[in-house]
């Protein structure tokens, strides 16, 4: 046990630090603050020493000098079993300081804003802080050091139930605490003037050469993609939008692969300006339309590959009515539906499948974010695939061209390719899917799947691939399934045989200049 008998106590967030002040005082420990802090404990009665009447140097430089001095740092980091050290601070009249309470300038919350100025992100650096937490905590065996007002009343109850005294397990939970605390306030700061430094040298481009991450936990999970493993799901600091701010309105609890399905749901509807449907199972869509009409939109998707639909996730981009909540629910049993709002008549009818979750999202637009990918002991970095098309940079590339509707419908099916993991082929009609071929290791076999899947729909439909088609057998398949036009990348080494083969079979062909490969 640790007796406290001086604190040091400076905060930025006064949040909670009477409570803590007026309990320490009880115990008759003695309290040095800093300016603004001293003020508001003597505005209410707790009695604090002021940081530069108990160095013997006033504050300076505008306030950027406050306890950067001996008495302070020394007292902090003198080991107390240490006869030297001791002696030490006995020669220099130097006392000991026990307890730090210390939270730092909002950094990150300065720099949320879109007007603030580099002189104002500077100046909201802190500097003495984070110097005091870590003296602190190198020495958290006889200092407790608290960087987060949520710890207070835990620190309040110890100090009680051990008349002013804390346990080591607690001190030294502090004071890991605090480096995991100033390790992400550096990381933000090097990230956001890392950032401003390249928006200023405009040479400068690429990725960064040393990557800081920073998220913190929203929740444990029940387990992960399998009951065997463990998994929790995390925010990344400073976010305030995405698959992250879902309100869950009914349902139990989110499992792993349902944050996983749910994300490439949200992803894909939101490609949609028209009312849309999306169903996504095991990470890919098995039913995608767009309509006028939400309720038809849905039902499009369904037809799609109903068996497949079975245990999905359905996302809608419109305020689900009745009439789509009446056709969702007769279509079968469904892990989740994600949409940005619900009648209240629709909330009702689904009130009792305890079960289903049912989840509000904000917001459509593309969120432009680095896209990672872990392999083993690294990290891939890429930019988010926010390609979009320019029907202007659309080549024919065969005698026959695509009518007005099937180039409406190779654009829909364009769009949903990106959202299929390779290699993808999408069989459309109109603005519906009727096939999809996903994640096969030959685009000839993606090609036979859709044209499975169709159940024989696929006559007179238009064919999305993912990527382009290394040789015609693709282009005879897509034939037999009745394909009748075709959006590809193109730049196969094969492309003037994939080319005659369309003509051979009158299908109008479309490049995009544009891969969609999704791994």
């Amino acid at each position: 046990m640790v007796k406290i008998r001086r604190a040091l106590i400076s905060v930025s967030d006064k949040t909670g630090i009477l409570d803590l002040a007026r309990e320490l005082n009880k115990f008759g420990v003695e309290i040095v603050s800093t300016g603004g802090t001293a003020k508001l404990l003597r505005e209410n009665n707790i009695p604090a020493v002021e940081v530069s009447e108990y160095t013997g140097f006033p504050e300076m430089l505008d306030g950027r000098v406050k306890t950067l001095h001996p008495k302070i740092h020394a007292g902090l980091l003198a080991l107390r079993n240490n006869q030297e050290h001791m002696k030490t601070l006995e020669n220099h009249g130097i006392g000991l300081i026990d307890m730090v309470v210390v939270n730092l300038y909002p950094f990150e919350k300065t720099i949320l804003s879109p007007e603030v100025s580099i002189e104002e992100v500077i100046e909201n650096i802190d500097i003495g802080g984070p110097s005091m937490l870590r003296s602190a905590a190198k020495n958290h065996r006889s200092v407790a050091v608290i960087c987060n007002p949520e710890r207070y009343p835990q620190v309040v109850e110890e100090l009680k139930k051990n008349k002013g005294a804390l346990s080591e397990s607690l001190m030294r939970d502090l004071g890991i605490e605090v480096f995991n605390r100033t390790s992400k306030y550096d990381a933000a700061i090097f990230e956001y003037l890392n950032k401003w430094n390249n928006g200023v040298h405009q040479a400068v481009t690429g990725f960064p050469d040393t990557l800081n991450l920073s998220f913190e936990k929203i929740q444990e999970l029940r387990y992960g993609e399998n009951p065997h493993q463990k998994a929790a799901f995390y925010r990344e600091k400073g976010k305030t939008s995405g698959i992250i701010n879902l309100k869950q309105l009914q349902g139990k609890e989110l499992s792993f692969n349902n944050i996983l399905d749910l994300n490439s749901a949200f992803e894909l509807v939101r490609e949609f300006l028209g009312a849309a449907a999306v169903i996504v199972k095991h990470n890919n869509p098995c039913g995608v339309a767009e309509d006028r009409i939400l309720e038809k939109a849905f039902l499009s998707a369904w037809k799609c590959d109903k068996l497949s639909a079975f245990g999905g996730i359905v996302a809608l981009n419109r305020k689900m009515d009745l009439k789509t909540a009446l056709a969702v629910a007769k279509s079968g049993f469904l892990e989740c539906i994600i949409a940005p709002g619900f009648e209240e008549k629709a909330l009702a009818l689904f009130k009792e499948k305890k079960n289903l979750r049912i989840l509000e999202f904000c917001g459509l637009e593309p969120i432009n974010e680095p896209d990672f990918k872990r392999v083993s002991g690294g990290l891939l970095l890429q930019d988010k695939n926010l390609a979009t098309l320019d029907l202007n940079n659309l080549k024919v590339v065969t005698k026959r061209k695509p009518t007005k509707q099937e180039m409406e419908s190779l654009i829909f099916g364009w769009k949903v390719a990106k959202h299929v993991k390779s290699n993808a082929i999408v069989l459309v009609k109109g603005t519906r899917t009727v096939g999809i071929g996903a994640g096969q290791m030959s685009r000839v076999d993606s090609v036979m799947i859709a044209q499975k899947k169709s159940n024989k729909l696929s006559v007179n439909s238009c064919l999305a691939s993912d990527a382009f088609f290394p040789k015609p057998d693709a282009i005879l398949w897509a034939h037999k399934a009745g394909a009748r036009a075709i959006i590809q990348p193109g730049g196969s080494i094969a492309d003037g045989e994939i080319i005659q083969a369309c003509n051979k079979y009158k299908i109008a062909m479309v490049t995009t200049g544009i891969r969609h490969f999704r791994h």
